[in-house]
């Protein structure tokens, strides 16, 4: 039924770093069988660096205009789920152009699960930092209110993935909001 509602629409998910969007995302594109494309790698391609080589290099701001133009592109690829960076949908421009043309689903979170999950991990350039959970308990004051205005909320906890990938169908197959949204074949 989702895959059927979806169209050529992306789904697109957004939330903090750790949420889960990759892990889940690519679950899920199997699940639909639509393609799983993950904007940082995208970002790391059109670049020739790592994420954390951009950051180095360049700066935010500079990453932060490379990956809007990277979604904007990717977008407009038809029916994908589409997982972005942490601060993609803070751009407004970006935030716009996810709503008019997707479905956006915010894995939200809890700060304990998040930290878990991003201490794994040494590549995340706004950790590098000697309070890496103030740094987040910031991102989540700053984000929290922008990712609620995505389509569709589900929280990410601490369960099997493809539990994760059943609560993301179940709440698109619950969601009001369908035909609200316009189809890129319109």
């Amino acid at each position: 039924m989702v895959r059927q509602r979806l169209g050529q629409r992306p789904i697109v998910l957004v939330g903090l770093m750790g949420a889960g969007k990759t892990s889940v995302g690519r679950r899920l594109a199997d699940k639909l069988a639509i393609p799983f494309i993950d904007a940082d790698h995208e970002i790391e391609a059109a670049a020739g660096k790592s994420i954390k080589e951009i950051f180095t290099d360049h700066g935010e701001p500079y990453f932060r205009e490379g990956e809007r133009r990277v979604i904007q592109r990717l977008i407009g690829n038809g029916a994908q789920v589409l997982a972005t960076g942490g601060g993609a949908y803070m751009n407004d421009e970006t935030r716009q152009r996810i709503q008019e043309s997707g479905i956006s689903v915010w894995l939200r979170a809890a700060l304990p699960i998040l930290m878990k999950r991003v201490m794994k991990r040494h590549d995340r350039p706004l950790l590098q930092n000697p309070d890496p959970e103030a740094v987040m308990r910031g991102l989540i004051d700053a984000r929290y209110p922008v990712y609620a205005l995505a389509d569709v909320t589900v929280e990410s906890r601490d369960v099997q993935h493809g539990q994760m990938v059943n609560d993301v169908i179940r709440a698109l197959a619950q969601w009001d909001g369908w035909d609200k949204k316009k189809t890129q074949d319109e």
